[in-house]
């Protein structure tokens, strides 16, 4: 599997799964000076800032754990900003979405995490 391509299929397949539950999409890729957020939605007063982790088949660990503190620190920073910049209004959380794909990248497997860490961590 291609990891660009694996990556850009689990973003797809993410924000539809998000739409489909009944989110807004406010703005995928979103990048500022600090970082970048792969999905920023919106749902019931609450923006997510969401981080997708795709993987293949029989990964090896969870998508998940790909999150590791570095990876959040910046994630936090970025959402910082766009609180500071864009929403100092609504609630906030962070949201990670594992993504699974078969050899043909098609979805095996879609897991949200809602609320999986905070800025307090």
């Amino acid at each position: 599997m291609n990891i660009n391509k694996t990556g850009l299929w689990g973003e797809i397949y993410s924000a539809r799964y998000l739409r489909d539950n009944g989110y807004t999409i406010l703005a995928g890729n979103y990048r500022c000076r600090t970082g970048e957020i792969d999905i920023i939605a919106f749902k019931d007063g609450t923006v997510c800032f969401t981080e997708v982790k795709t993987r293949g088949e029989n990964p090896l660990f969870r998508p998940m754990e790909a999150v590791d503190i570095h990876k959040r620190k910046r994630l936090i920073s970025a959402a910082e900003y766009y609180i500071h910049y864009v929403d100092k209004e609504s609630a906030s959380r962070f949201d990670v979405i594992e993504v699974t794909l078969d050899k043909d990248y098609k979805v095996k497997e879609i897991n949200h995490i809602k609320d999986a860490f905070s800025a307090l961590d």
